[in-house]
């Protein structure tokens, strides 16, 4: 007899590592379906032999959010989730520490293609690319498209200095940039490099681009909401590559259309697929369709990252990425069988 780990969702790129780990494990597989036949499945014992699961970011749009009710349903044989996704608001880490159910996500993969994304979007908010873009494709050349600005000299300030927030610096650093972050801790010296650590009024005050690199929790919603975006300098460029729901988006539609935010670079938004109207219309918002790890390499990276994460929390009862909330936790590898 072996144990059963579950695929909620589908991978893309590394469908016969998952094929594989049938030497050692049952695998059982959720590509599809809806929240209440994912729920009727654990009540009515198709998982009841479940010791953990590979969770793909996208198959929120079948299960939902892995909330408390969600986790309270699981079967009490499953003790691990391996999510895919760098982010991982849509599990409720706490209601799964409750049910002493560790929790992986996948840091490091996606820090240099979200970086360049990141990057990406800086740029094209800094050049007010969407102008000369659109222009360009309806016959009229440069059209009316505004003077941009070099990144050159230029303050930007990180929010968030994980390992993306540090991928962006690296990256920016090229462009001749000064880094200023703020962390709830100040990084460790070897980390921190020629970056300076200062105060969040401190980043708000001087940063001439915020790049927003933090996780979503309750915490974090809304960290940049009015009362923040009133603080920044006049002409700041805003760039999120984290999650939409970390700035209220009407607040920021506010701020751009009055001129005091000169331009956003986008990638994520509040309620996606929604997009606010009001950053649809304005030519100041460069806008990508969340596509920060969206490539073949990144992706792949990622799915071996949550088979590898899944694979020793079986084996050996260790996560290798385990969420920050649940650091100082110990979890048992499952009983022989």
């Amino acid at each position: 007899m072996t144990h059963t780990v579950l695929c909620i969702g589908t991978l893309a790129d590394a469908v016969k590592e998952w094929q594989a780990l049938s030497s050692k494990y049952s695998l059982l597989e959720f590509p599809s379906g809806t929240r209440e036949e994912f729920l009727a499945n654990c009540r009515n014992g198709v998982y009841d032999s479940v010791v953990g699961c590979y969770r793909s970011n996208n198959s929120t749009r079948f299960t939902g959010r892995f909330d408390a009710e969600l986790v309270d349903a699981l079967p009490k044989s499953w003790k691990y989730i391996a999510h895919n996704g760098a982010g991982y608001d849509s599990v409720d880490v706490d209601a799964c520490s409750r049910r002493q159910i560790a929790v992986s996500n996948t840091p490091i993969a996606a820090d240099g293609a979200t970086a360049d994304v990141g990057i990406f979007l800086m740029l094209g908010a800094m050049r007010m690319a969407y102008f000369s873009l659109t222009s360009l494709r309806t016959g009229k050349w440069l059209g009316d498209t505004p003077r941009g600005h070099d990144p050159k000299g230029k303050t930007v300030g990180i929010l968030g200095m994980g390992g993306i927030g540090r991928a962006f610096a690296y990256r920016a650093r090229a462009f001749g940039m000064r880094i200023i972050y703020h962390n709830r801790r100040r990084l460790d010296p070897s980390l921190e490099k020629d970056a300076e650590y200062v105060s969040f009024d401190d980043l708000l005050a001087k940063s001439d681009i915020l790049s927003l690199n933090l996780a979503l929790n309750k915490s974090t919603r809304h960290i940049i909401g009015a009362p923040e975006l009133a603080r920044t300098k006049p002409g700041v460029v805003i760039v999120n590559t984290a999650r939409g729901a970390l700035i209220d988006e009407a607040a920021l539609v506010e701020a751009l259309d009055s001129g005091h935010v000169s331009a956003v670079g986008l990638d994520v938004y509040e309620n996606e697929p929604k997009i606010h109207p009001g950053l649809v219309k304005n030519e100041r918002a460069f806008l990508l369709p969340h596509v920060g790890t969206y490539t073949y390499e990144t992706a792949r990276a990622m799915e071996l990252l949550v088979l590898r994460n899944l694979e020793t929390v079986v084996d050996e009862g260790k996560m290798l990425t385990l969420v920050a909330e649940q650091k100082g936790l110990e979890w048992a590898p499952p009983a022989k069988l």
